[in-house]
């Protein structure tokens, strides 16, 4: 099983990768939002520094001529960064002062809203620098003039860019400060959010390995409680199948301990005659023993495979199987031995019958089922294995049946009712955890006048 590391770790990598995004967006706007105000600000300095030079324009008779004080241009002079051009323009487009290439504004160039003032504002390319200019128009009336003056005030771009730079980052900083803050709180916040797990963990881990006492459930939050509910749940089933284990174990040593004593016994027994006939029967009860002790271990290692083919179908392990398939192979190979006990073995199972399930431990349901009804049928009596849509299988003798009383309990493991004819009383037993295991429902029905139907329904897929 692959490691995916701490929730705390995946948590905050992934608050870390949002708070990146949030800082990156951020950013972006913060830059804008900082140009923006550059601009604004740079631009009401541009446009003060072009009314200033519109205030040293006069008249001298029919001519208009400027005087530009170097206060117009001093806005700028605490800011290295940037270098500041202006240009003045007469009523005919003429240059009357300032620098003679400055770009004139474009046609899609709007008056500005912001100030009280015939203002462009505009961006261009001059001298190989990208500038700001401001177009501002002045009116000029005196006695032998009047018209209309232009002046240009161009700024290069390097003292905006670094306003906005500086805003960025300090902006940025900030951002940067409150999202370390921020992770720091979360993890403080989730550190202690998972206290109650830490808490649960050191009490499983101080635990010895049977101890399957019902973890402590107080003291903890809605999200740990279905957790802790969960392995409560889990250790119950747990110690209950330990104790089914113990049990059988104990059921188990006390149905060996007794053939094998009664092995021990006929055999001190023989060994202590001295006729050959003695020798000989002994002989042959010892090899009755011999059987049931093999029909008995044979049976505990078919309840072991059912406890490994039950954990292979819950986890994924069945097989696509053909019950009549099973029932006409297991049929032929047991009819050979009805007939030498005199029994009539009868198959119905004319059609595809499809369940999902284990083929060994469906071929140990009807070994187990037929041998338990031959067991049962007597001398010339009849057995039918009977396989029918959607998903049913029945098994029918003529024997003398079980008990209503009996019918439950027969399914017990080691039991052996009134009725039980030799074997160990695990049979049925091993049927119905089979049928547990495939989620099959089991049950017994008598027969008129006598005899005994077993039905087991599989669920339909």
């Amino acid at each position: 099983m692959s490691r995916v590391g701490s929730l705390r770790g995946r948590l905050l990598r992934r608050l870390a990768l949002l708070f990146a995004l949030i800082l990156l967006l951020s950013g972006l706007s913060a830059y804008w939002s900082a140009r923006h105000a550059a601009d604004t600000a740079y631009d009401r300095t541009l446009l003060a520094s072009a009314r200033t030079v519109a205030g040293g324009l006069y008249a001298r008779g029919r001519l208009l001529e400027a005087h530009v004080p170097y206060v117009a241009l001093d806005t700028f002079d605490y800011d290295s960064a940037g270098r500041i051009y202006y240009q003045v323009l007469g009523p005919e487009g003429e240059v009357i002062s300032g620098y003679d290439d400055l770009p004139a504004p474009p046609a899609e160039a709007r008056r500005t809203d912001d100030y009280p003032a015939l203002a462009r504002f505009y961006d261009a390319q001059y001298r190989g620098q990208g500038v700001r200019v401001v177009s501002f128009l002045q009116p000029v009336s005196e006695a032998q003039f009047r018209g209309i003056a232009e002046i240009r005030v161009a700024e290069t771009q390097g003292a905006r860019e670094r306003m906005a730079r500086d805003l960025l980052v300090g902006t940025l900083w900030r951002l940067v400060l409150l999202v370390l803050v921020a992770l720091v709180l979360v993890w403080l916040a989730v550190s202690m959010a998972l206290r109650p797990l830490e808490t649960l963990r050191r009490e499983v881990a101080r635990r010895a390995s049977d101890d399957l006492r019902p973890l402590p459930d107080t003291d903890l939050t809605r999200e740990v409680l279905p957790l802790v509910e969960a392995l409560n749940q889990f250790n119950e089933r747990l110690r209950g199948l330990f104790v089914r284990q113990s049990q059988f174990i104990a059921d188990a040593a006390h149905e060996l301990r007794t053939p094998l004593a009664a092995l021990k016994a006929r055999v001190e027994l023989g060994l202590r005659s001295e006729r050959p006939e003695d020798w000989r029967e002994t002989l042959e009860q010892t090899a009755q023993h011999s059987d049931r002790l093999t029909l008995l271990a044979n049976q505990l290692l078919s309840l072991a495979r059912i406890e490994n083919g039950t954990r292979a179908i819950s986890e994924g392990g069945a097989q696509r199987l053909d019950l009549s398939l099973l029932a006409r192979e297991l049929g032929m190979a047991l009819a050979p031995l009805a007939h030498a006990r005199g029994v009539a073995l009868a198959l119905e199972a004319e059609q595809p019958v499809w369940v999902d399930g284990d083929p060994m431990l469906l071929n140990e349901l009807l070994s187990n089922l037929l041998d338990n009804a031959l067991a049962h049928t007597p001398k010339s009596g009849n057995l039918v294995l009977r396989v029918m849509a959607p998903a049913i299988l029945e098994v029918e003798d003529d024997g003398p049946g079980i008990p209503q009383d009996e019918c439950e309990r027969v399914f017990e493991r080691f039991y052996q009712g009134p009725a039980q004819v030799g074997g160990a009383g695990l049979g049925l037993a091993i049927v119905g955890d089979i049928c547990r295991a495939h989620r099959a429902a089991i049950s017994l029905h008598q027969v008129s006048p006598h005899g005994l139907r077993v039905r087991v329904e599989f669920p339909v897929v």
